[in-house]
């Protein structure tokens, strides 16, 4: 159907805080049409970053070379 891209976490956190702080410009009458806009924005970030979270293909040999324990040498007796 589709591929699946890993995001960071560091996105799902940046949606979460623009949510919140669009929220708070929701009363303002000059703002409240771009507080909307960004709003919707940063819900369609969060709902990419948990789809993202779900479906995203980890790689297990990609994992395992990141720990980088199994690799030759990697205990040395001293």
């Amino acid at each position: 159907m589709f591929k699946v891209a890993p995001i960071s976490s560091g996105f799902m956190l940046f949606s979460m805080f623009g949510f919140i702080i669009s929220a708070f410009f929701i009363n303002h009458p000059i703002f409240k049409s771009w507080a909307w806009a960004f709003m919707i924005v940063f819900v369609i970030m969060f709902i990419a970053s948990l789809i993202s979270m779900t479906k995203a293909p980890i790689g297990e040999e990609e994992y395992l070379d990141s720990l980088a324990i199994h690799k030759k040498g990697h205990y040395k007796k001293k």
